[in-house]
């Protein structure tokens, strides 16, 4: 397999569709949530949608969040001041990892260590961001995760 060949992980998922899928089972399980689901009480019907966006275009699909929403600064947004707890943050992780599973995203070491790897990263950054005096950076490029050191085995 040559490096030209190794589809994204936005590809290797199943695309905005596995995307969709997998924001909007996460999201019945978030508002349902008593640690998390606090914090997203007046979420937007559209919200799911949004983060499907989000996602896809972290692993390599379009830049439709960019194009869209606003990129990065318009996400930062939306955890500035939130004050984040860890047990929330780990909730938000537990309850994403359940609804890959629950809906089928690809279940293959590489793809799962990858994406669980973005996931770990950016809920990090969510808390830190969120915590009242925090000043992150307003301007940054959407991160564009990808495989890593272990690209997909396609035999």
């Amino acid at each position: 397999m040559t490096v030209e060949n190794i589809p994204s992980l936005y590809e290797w998922a199943g695309g905005a569709e596995a995307f969709e899928r997998l924001t909007e089972r996460f999201y019945e399980k978030v508002v349902a949530d008593d640690v998390v689901g606090p914090l997203f009480a007046h979420m937007d019907g559209d919200h799911p949608r949004y983060v499907a966006m989000w996602l896809g275009e972290v692993f390599g699909g379009p830049a439709r969040y960019s194009e869209e929403r606003g990129g990065y600064a318009h996400m930062l947004g939306h955890h500035l001041g939130k004050a984040i707890t860890e047990a929330q943050r780990r909730r938000w992780v537990n309850l994403l990892a359940d609804a890959a599973d629950e809906v089928g995203l690809p279940d293959d070491p590489e793809f799962r260590a990858a994406f669980m790897g973005y996931i770990e990263w950016g809920t990090r950054l969510a808390l830190a961001n969120s915590q009242p005096g925090a000043s992150p950076p307003r301007r940054a490029p959407v991160p564009h995760w990808g495989w890593g050191v272990a690209p997909p085995y396609l035999g």
